[in-house]
C-alpha cells in the first residue's frame, strides 16, 4: 500500500522507522514543510560554543522503547549530572529545593506545616466522580490548595507550559488518574505498587514522580530526528508543504505548495494540529473543526551563556519552575550547563528561560530587547544574576505545546468517530494521546503494529 506520512518531527519519523522494520519493501514517503526535520527537537550547536536546546531537552530513560529505539539507531545516549536531580521551586521569594522522599518532605519548609498535614490526609480522602476533571481541581481536592499552587501548578507549567485549571488530569497524566480510580488514595496506590513490585522482583521502583534519569547526547537531542532521517533517505522530502487533501477514488490526493500532486492509497498525519485541520479542511471539515481547536500557546525558550564566575549561584541542581502565584514573567529556568556535558565552553554556563506559555502566551511574542529584559529583571529578583550574558538567543515558538484541556478524551472519541468515513487516513502525533518525547515514540510503534503490513 502506498504510504504518504505528512510531518518529519518525532512522530512522523519513528512512524516512517517503525513501519519500515516491518515491511522494508514498502512504498512509503515522508513529507516535511520546512527545511529541516526533527520540528520541536532542534539542538543548535552555535559559534561561539555554547549548545542551545530550542526545544526539548532530553528524555527519561525509564522507556526502554525509546533506548531500544536508540541503540537502532546506533545511538550512544548520555545520562544527565547527578546535580540534575535537584529541582527547586521560587516560593516565598526564594529557591527552595523539591522534596525527593518522604523524610525530606516532612522536614521540607516549601509547605507550611498545615500545608504537609493536609498533603498527609490524603489518605481519607475520597475518589472523585467527574467524569473528566481539571489538574487544580484534582490536586486542590487531594492534596490541598497550598500543595497546589506551590507543586502541582508550577509542574503543569514547566512539562506542558499550561495552566493546570484548565488541564485534563485524566488526559495529561493518566496514570495518575487510573491509580486514583483503583487504589482510592494516591499514597496508598503508591505503597501498595512498591509492595508488588518488591514481590515481583522487579527492579523499577514506583515514585511519586516520572521516574528516570535524563537522557540526551553528546551532541543534543537532534542526534535523534537526523539518525532517523539518515535511515529514510530519498524517502524524505524536506522543504515540501502540504496545502490540502482529497479523496479520489481509492486514492487520496496530496496537493503540495509547489502545485504538485501525489497520491497515496494511506495517508498518515503527523503534524501539529493545527496544521493537520489545514490540510483537511476540504476533505474533512468536520475532522478540522475538532482538531483545530486544540490550543497550541505561544512559548519562547531564551538561552543565555554567562563567564561562570558572574554568577554566584552554585547552580548544583537541574533549575527552577515558578508558581503562577509569585507573578513573574518566567515559567522557570533550566541550569543546562549542570545537567548535561558539552552545553557550554569551558569557564562559562548557561541557562535556559521559559516565558509565555498559557500563562502569558503574549509575552513569547513580544520584541527580542523587551522579552530578554523580563527575563534578565526576573532572574536578578530570583538568583541575583546583575551581570550582562556573553551570549544570548531566543528561540521562538508561536504554537508550542499543544494543550489536553477538559474534555480532551471527549474531543479523541468524537474524531475516531468521524475518520471511521476515512479509510485509510489516520492522525498521530503529540496532540493527542501525549506530549512527551517517550509518549511520541511509543505511540508510533504501536501505529506501525497496528497497520497490517502490505
Amino acid at each position: 500500500m502506498k504510504t504518504v506520512i505528512i510531518g518529519a518531527g518525532i512522530s512522523g519519523l519513528v512512524t516512517a522507522y517503525a513501519m519500515l522494520e516491518r515491511q522494508p519493501d514498502l512504498a512509503l514517503t515522508v513529507l516535511e514543510s520546512t527545511d529541516r526535520v526533527g520540528g520541536k527537537v532542534w539542538s543548535d550547536q552555535t559559534n561561539e560554543g555554547f549548545l542551545c536546546e530550542s526545544g526539548v531537552n532530553a528524555f527519561l530513560n525509564n522507556k526502554p522503547m525509546t533506548l531500544d529505539l536508540t541503540q537502532s539507531l546506533g545511538l550512544s545516549p548520555v545520562t544527565s549530572f547527578d546535580a540534575s536531580r535537584h529541582r527547586f521551586v521560587y516560593s516565598e521569594d526564594r529557591l527552595q529545593e523539591l522534596p525527593s522522599t518522604p523524610p525530606a518532605f516532612l522536614t521540607s519548609t516549601l509547605l507550611s506545616v498545615p500545608g504537609r498535614l493536609r498533603v498527609m490526609l490524603e489518605t481519607l480522602i475520597p475518589r472523585g466522580n467527574l467524569p473528566d476533571e481539571s489538574l487544580a481541581q484534582f490536586a486542590t481536592r487531594r492534596l490541598g490548595q497550598e500543595a497546589f499552587e506551590k507543586l502541582i501548578d508550577p509542574m503543569a507549567s514547566g512539562v506542558f507550559a499550561g495552566v493546570a485549571a484548565q488541564l485534563s488530569l485524566k488526559s495529561c497524566f493518566p496514570r495518575i488518574h487510573e491509580v486514583e480510580k483503583e487504589y482510592r488514595s494516591l499514597i496508598l496506590g503508591l505503597v501498595k505498587l512498591q509492595i508488588k513490585a518488591r514481590r515481583d522482583g522487579s527492579k523499577t521502583k514506583p515514585t511519586a514522580g516520572p521516574g528516570g534519569t535524563l537522557t540526551s547526547f553528546s551532541s543534543g537531542m537532534s542526534e535523534l530526528p537526523l539518525a532517523l532521517a539518515a535511515k529514510l533517505g530519498d524517502r524524505l522530502r524536506v522543504s515540501t508543504p502540504v496545502e490540502s487533501l482529497t479523496r479520489e477514488g481509492r486514492y487520496y490526493a496530496i496537493h503540495t505548495a509547489q502545485g504538485k500532486q501525489i497520491d497515496a492509497e494511506r495517508v498518515i498525519l503527523a503534524s501539529p494540529a493545527y496544521a493537520q485541520a489545514n490540510i483537511l479542511q476540504d476533505l474533512a471539515p468536520n475532522i478540522a473543526q475538532e482538531i483545530g481547536a486544540i490550543p497550541y500557546p505561544s512559548l519562547s525558550v531564551c538561552c543565555l551563556g554567562y563567564k561562570r564566575n558572574k554568577i554566584n549561584h552554585d547552580l548544583n541542581g537541574f533549575g527552577f519552575l515558578v508558581p503562577s502565584r509569585e507573578r513573574r514573567h518566567i515559567l522557570g529556568c533550566l541550569w543546562d550547563a549542570s545537567i548535561f556535558p558539552q552545553r557550554a565552553p569551558q569557564g562559562y554556563v548557561l541557562l535556559r528561560v521559559m516565558i509565555g506559555g498559557a500563562r502569558n502566551s503574549e509575552l513569547a511574542l513580544l520584541p527580542e530587547d523587551k522579552l530578554m529584559d523580563l527575563v534578565r529583571r526576573d532572574l536578578k529578583d530570583i538568583m541575583g544574576i546583575d551581570a550582562e550574558p556573553d551570549f544570548m538567543r531566543v528561540y521562538r515558538h508561536r504554537h508550542a505545546i499543544p494543550q489536553y484541556l477538559v474534555g480532551h478524551r471527549s474531543r479523541l472519541d468524537t474524531i475516531e468517530q468521524l475518520l471511521q468515513k476515512h479509510p485509510s487516513l489516520i492522525l498521530t502525533g503529540n496532540a493527542y494521546k501525549g506530549v512527551a518525547l517517550n509518549d511520541c515514540v511509543a505511540n508510533a510503534y504501536h501505529l506501525a503494529q497496528t497497520l497490517q503490513p502490505t
